[in-house]
């Protein structure tokens, strides 16, 4: 079987997407040495990320384009050309990545919906790109033979918002990667003086400096609760429009030195991140997985959580939950995780009976399923 993929968001995206592509394509490298898979990608050089290494049967192709050009012409302007004339001859075509592009008729298509933020959470979305996706997505959906949720809660969404039929949705988790298991302390001391973190305990919150990420409202709760505490928040994560705001409500509140902004950190150093941190907090206002909540209970850590879908769902019991657009509950749920020994050490127990749930071998092998069942 030929199996053709956009793989852009690898190499285009350090988080988010991006990472579930890189993962995805690196679980189905380790199961399937029988099918031939035709990965492309639209990208400038130099590639902000590269496409992990693969073997023989994954061939990929770089279009020297720019990524959004893709988008434009097939989406914006809906031109007819087919994606084979990137993959060449396939037999199955997986989009990854919310749209799809034109495809010859006779050829099963699979696209992912990871979320539908820009409809239930549509203020949080640039309006633009809000737009686009309003427009494209149940278009895409519509064509697709089959289409991948990352939750429950979002087949939900698909039904209710798309009438999709339920019997053409799949739910497909994510995965957690190995590496995401509890690190002892001189890895944690050594993610500690990269990032100029101190010695200070901390509650970390990891996800896009995106406005559906809440950091805004964690930043006012954390202010509310914590201020007088010897606890820091740290926020890691990359430029996702919501960062000048960020920064002014650090400095509007005299938190320049309690609240610490990192960046975006690579992959290989989250694992001790999350290990190092008193707690995590993740209030976002929507999600579609939230694999940063999958990984922190991977790692030991407590997590709070937000009640907004589907984090409830993935947390499967094993997380604080609050209501994210409540600041004072956030708050509360902050002093309650930090200060509650015996909370922490429950949540640390169930966190990583949880994530035993979420593999990106099992996710493979679902996909792998999928894959022979649609050609």
């Amino acid at each position: 079987m030929r199996i053709g993929i956009e793989v852009t968001a690898a190499v285009r995206q350090g988080a988010g997407i991006g990472r579930y592509v890189r993962e995805l394509l690196l679980a189905l490298a380790e199961l399937d040495a029988r099918n031939t898979y035709r990965l492309f990608f639209a990208s400038r050089l130099p590639l902000p990320h590269a496409l992990p290494a693969l073997p023989a049967n994954f061939q990929a192709r770089r279009l020297p384009v720019p990524d959004a050009w893709l988008a434009r012409a097939w989406h914006r302007l809906q031109l007819p050309l087919p994606v084979q004339l990137a993959t060449g001859a396939v037999d199955l075509y997986h989009s990854p990545d919310f749209t799809l592009p034109p495809v010859s008729a006779r050829i099963p298509t699979l696209l992912t919906v990871h979320d539908l933020s820009f409809e239930r959470e549509p203020e949080t979305t640039a309006p633009g790109l809000r737009a686009f996706l309003q427009q494209a997505v149940p278009r895409s959906v519509l064509r697709a033979t089959h289409v991948l949720a990352d939750s429950q809660a979002t087949r939900d969404d698909l039904i209710d918002l798309y009438a999709t039929p339920s019997a053409k949705i799949t739910v497909l988790y994510s995965g957690v990667a190995a590496r995401f298991q509890p690190v002892a302390s001189p890895g944690q001391a050594a993610v500690r003086a990269q990032y100029a973190l101190g010695a200070q305990p901390f509650v970390l919150c990891v996800g896009t400096l995106h406005p559906r990420k809440n950091h805004l409202r964690l930043i006012a709760a954390f202010y509310a609760a914590l201020r007088h505490s010897e606890h820091n928040l740290v926020i890691v994560g990359g430029p996702g429009g919501a960062e000048q705001s960020i920064r002014a409500a650090v400095q509007q509140l005299g938190l320049q030195q309690r609240v610490l902004l990192t960046g975006y950190v690579a992959d290989a150093h989250l694992p001790a991140l999350y290990s190092a941190a008193h707690a995590v907090a993740y209030p976002s206002l929507y999600e579609g997985f939230g694999l940063p909540l999958a990984e922190a209970l991977a790692c030991g850590t407590p997590v709070l959580a937000s009640t907004a879908p589907c984090l409830p769902e993935v947390a499967g019991g094993a997380a604080l939950l609050a209501d994210p657009r409540d600041e004072q509950a956030l708050a509360a749920a902050l002093v309650r995780i930090t200060s509650d020994a015996d909370l922490r050490a429950d949540l640390r127990a169930r966190g990583l009976q949880r994530a035993a749930a979420f593999s990106w071998q099992a996710a493979a092998r679902q996909l792998l399923a999928l894959y022979t069942q649609l050609a």
